[in-house]
């Protein structure tokens, strides 16, 4: 069985004028023990012998895909997962997009770590369109995780918007002012991914991933982070959940997800 988590952690564990929370980030992936591991806003990783810092306290080898114009992201592997190849989607993401495949006894399993643009839903369509092709050409055995700052397209989002500040309200509508804007995650459904957490047909209010009791003031009791997988991950995937504990309250803004695939390491 491996464990795939997915987390933005932000703006790198560490808050501006603030406290340092990746001590409490290192335990949060120490008891959950994922295989993989997908993570996001991870600033200043890409300097100073950070990651590698981090990475070997949770017992994992990091895999980082520079940013764009935002922070990076990365896919971390536990040995001894077997690694085929890792990379980054170069396309010019807000973020990034960071790919590893590793072996599993049923094929390679292909995972992509993202992060979508915050604050502009025709540019998380357009990466969206990125990342399909990318599962497109990744094989039967794909996962897509991390924030995708979208809210999902099958639920009535009115009232959670309506307690939004209306600049922040403003980044999940379309230009018409009106419409919930919902097309990122709509197309990546499209192209034959399914949401593990919503397949597995718990409640709507135990999907929510953010905000946390860390803070979030632009968010309003959202599922804004998922796992997609192709239709042969889907069926070997069990018991997607989001982490919620005393650690996780704290640790992020964001909660972990967090699903087991019955795939054995080859």
């Amino acid at each position: 069985m491996l464990r795939v988590m997915t987390w933005n952690i932000r703006t790198g564990g560490r808050d501006r004028g603030g406290g340092d929370r990746l001590d409490r980030v290192v335990r949060v992936v120490a008891a959950a023990r994922p295989d993989v591991l997908a993570l996001q806003e991870l600033r200043d990783f890409d300097r100073g012998g950070l990651l590698a810092e981090v990475a070997g306290r949770m017992g994992l080898r990091p895999h980082l895909a520079r940013s764009w114009f935002g922070q990076p992201v990365a896919v971390l592997v536990r040995p001894p997962l077997r690694l085929l190849h890792a990379d980054r989607l170069r396309r010019p993401f807000h973020h990034a997009a960071a790919r590893v495949a590793v072996a599993t006894g049923a094929g390679p399993l292909t995972v992509l770590s993202t992060h979508l643009n915050p604050y502009a839903g025709g540019v998380r369509r357009a990466e969206a369109e990125w990342l399909a092709a990318a599962v497109r050409r990744a094989g039967p055995l794909a996962l897509l995780a991390g924030d995708l700052n979208t809210l999902e397209p099958t639920v009535d989002h009115t009232e959670r918007l309506a307690r939004l500040p209306e600049h922040y309200r403003r980044r999940h509508l379309r230009r018409d002012g009106r419409t919930v804007d919902t097309r990122a995650v709509a197309r990546l459904l499209a192209a034959g991914l399914v949401d593990l957490w919503a397949a597995g047909g718990a409640a709507e209010a135990d999907g929510l991933t953010v905000p946390t009791r860390h803070g979030g003031a632009e968010f309003s009791g959202m599922r804004l982070d998922y796992l997609l997988g192709t239709a042969a991950v889907a069926e070997v995937a069990r018991g997607c959940r989001v982490v919620r504990d005393d650690e996780t309250d704290h640790a992020s803004d964001h909660y972990p997800l967090l699903v087991e695939l019955a795939l054995d390491p080859a």
